[in-house]
């Protein structure tokens, strides 16, 4: 048995991966253990879950990986700061302590965290080669042609290739400080967001602006060519030397300084958000014709950071060469864990690779579970009050009644998920035909902006009827964007129409309002027996109770904090909020059941998201 750890760490999102004789036993983020948003640390919780969950212990282990190498990426840092010198001085200064007491200590840190039980040698692989082996390696695919697409790495920030078998090589690569990432994260800041973790934020905000500077964008800011490669105009730009994406030169160029987070959206905020989401999009497909004229292939696996971009997906997939598109669910650095190990497995080891019809990733059901005993006894330590049901039947028929009720539902089941999505392990569920439930779940659930949508979770061999996308097309990772069908939506009054900016989340567009964005779109997540099984379960019930086979699916979590792992942040969360039921596993709990319950709602959301 050959055991093999990957860990990803000390920039964003760090995590860690377990793969036993080229099988994925395991993978979770820190974040989720600790409870903070995307924990940078060592993922000492993440690695010990990885071990436990193999039964194993770090002595035992075989490989340990990291998945970029670190002094590669400190050379591009000293080179920047020597480029811009003496500008950049503080971001060069709160930059260095950690390089100097971490990460340029790598070794010493890792073994540090397996409590210096492993005794074997550590492997660095370079970060673009981590994320196209994550996309390569579980994908479906005997061949494809890989594209890799994040902020950077060492000193690439995008990269293609071919993968064939059980190996793949890199051909081409986008530098630093030329980054499609980074130029995304930029408008992040630009528009009030944070950087890192806002960028959903923008792409959701996109359909309520018009891209009216695109043109502005494309003349000042970069200089894209026909296969998509560009060179940014850096002096508008602030993240080589300072502490900030943009400088006054690019507020100048828009006539206006970055938004204030948490200030008031404006229609510019929106046209701005508009405008760089389309140059995303063209940029993205771009670059994949070029990749596709290059290698030739008929399949394409997608990683890195902007491969969360679900609408730049679904512009590939529709309008790009590639017949088929696989993009790996932990996508940004997270997944790099996973590719580090299945790296080593496939690419240093020489080891075949038995390619799966569905893909390896096993759904991305990956973290951890817990039974029943352990959940009834941590629900019996709060004095929770719940009703087990006899069987799964008899829970999904509980819970489809609520949700035809129009009750809000936590649902908690089987394995957490790897990567930012929930697909239906940990998961709000609504019922989608509900005008109303869109803003309910953001204000009184999510505690978050208005305008962000839901997606939904729909039976697959039902998507085609409810959204335009091929029969058969899977899309159960919810990373491709498709529009309502023609025949699903509701015509508008020409007041209706004529609405502008947030206005626009006033206007029912279909049958489905909830999870119908402003422009039509939505993204899609088709569940299947094979991956899903309970989930598919509770959807085809809700569709037997209500003719409907689609929910709202939104990640188990309030703002600002990580999705649930175990019975007692599901527990809390759900006291904290306006959540009408929890279910975890077996277990239903009510909200008007439960002790003391209207003490528990969250205060500090509450002032920035009454309820009136």
């Amino acid at each position: 048995m050959t055991s093999i750890l990957g860990i990803s760490a000390f920039y964003h999102d760090s995590a860690a991966a377990l793969v036993v004789d080229g099988r994925i036993v395991a993978a979770a983020q820190e974040e989720r253990f600790t409870r903070k948003k995307h924990d940078p640390r060592f993922p000492q919780a993440a690695v010990d879950y990885c071990l436990a969950e193999a039964g194993i212990h770090a002595a035992d282990l075989d490989y340990v990986g990291f998945y970029d190498k670190p002094f590669l990426k400190f050379e591009r840092l000293l080179e920047t700061y020597l480029a811009y010198a003496p500008l950049g001085i503080r971001s060069f200064f709160r930059a260095m302590p950690l390089w100097f007491r971490e990460k340029l200590h790598l070794p010493r840190e890792m073994s540090r965290g397996l409590g210096h039980a492993y005794k074997n040698k550590f492997v660095f692989i370079e970060h673009h080669e981590s994320h196209a082996a994550s996309a390569f390696f579980p994908s479906p695919f005997e061949k494809a042609a890989v594209l890799t697409l994040d902020g950077v790495g060492e000193w690439a920030t995008a990269s293609f290739g071919i993968g064939l078998d059980n190996r793949i090589v890199l051909k081409g690569e986008l530098r630093f400080p030329h980054s499609l990432g980074l130029l995304y994260s930029a408008f992040t800041y630009f528009t009030g967001f944070r950087v890192n973790s806002g960028e959903y934020k923008l792409m959701g905000l996109a359909p309520y602006g018009r891209p009216i500077y695109v043109d502005r964008m494309l003349e000042n800011l970069l200089d894209l060519k026909a296969d998509g490669s560009f060179r940014l105009d850096m002096s508008y730009f602030n993240y080589c030397q300072g502490l900030t994406m943009t400088n006054s030169k690019m507020a100048k160029l828009f006539g206006r300084p970055p938004r204030k987070p948490e200030s008031p959206l404006t229609q510019d905020d929106m046209d701005i958000a508009a405008s760089i989401q389309q140059v995303t999009e063209m940029i993205m497909l771009r670059i994949a014709e070029h990749v596709h004229r290059e290698t030739g292939m008929e399949n394409l696996c997608l990683a890195g950071g902007v491969a969360l971009n679900c609408v730049g997906n679904g512009k590939i997939l529709r309008e790009g060469p590639f017949k088929n598109i696989w993009i790996q669910p932990a996508a940004g650095d997270a997944g790099g864990a996973l590719g580090t190990a299945l790296f080593i497995w496939h690419q240093l080891l020489g080891n075949s690779r038995n390619v799966e019809s569905l893909d390896s990733q096993q759904g991305s059901f990956l973290g951890p579970q817990y039974n029943e005993n352990e959940t009834r006894a941590f629900f019996d330590s709060q004095n929770a009050s719940y009703h087990q049901m006899a069987d799964d039947e008899q829970l999904c028929q509980t819970v489809s009644r609520l949700l035809a009720e129009g009750k809000v539902v936590g649902w908690m089941q089987g394995r957490m998920e790897f990567g930012p999505r929930a697909l239906g392990g940990r998961s709000i569920l609504g019922d989608p035909r509900s005008r109303t439930m869109q803003s309910v779940m953001n204000r009184k659930i999510k505690f978050r902006e208005s305008f962000r949508p839901f997606a939904p979770s729909v039976l697959k061999e039902k998507a085609n009827a409810f959204f335009e996308i091929d029969s058969g097309l899977e899309s159960p990772y919810m990373l491709l964007v498709a529009d309502i069908q023609s025949d699903c939506r509701s015509p508008l009054s020409d007041q209706d129409a004529a609405c502008e900016g947030l206005e626009k989340l006033k206007v029912c567009r279909s049958e489905l309002p909830a999870v119908t964005h402003v422009d039509y779109s939505a993204r899609v997540q088709t569940v299947d027996a094979d991956r899903h099984k309970k989930y598919y379960k509770l959807l085809k019930m809700f569709e037997a109770q209500t003719g409907c086979p689609v929910l709202i699916n939104t990640s188990f979590n309030v703002r600002g904090e990580p999705v649930v792992c175990t019975p007692e942040d599901a527990y809390h969360c759900f006291l904290g909020t306006h959540m009408d039921v929890l279910v975890v596993e077996n277990f239903v709990l009510f909200k008007e059941e439960q002790p003391d319950a209207d003490t528990h709602i969250r205060d500090e959301y509450l002032a920035d998201f009454p309820l009136d």
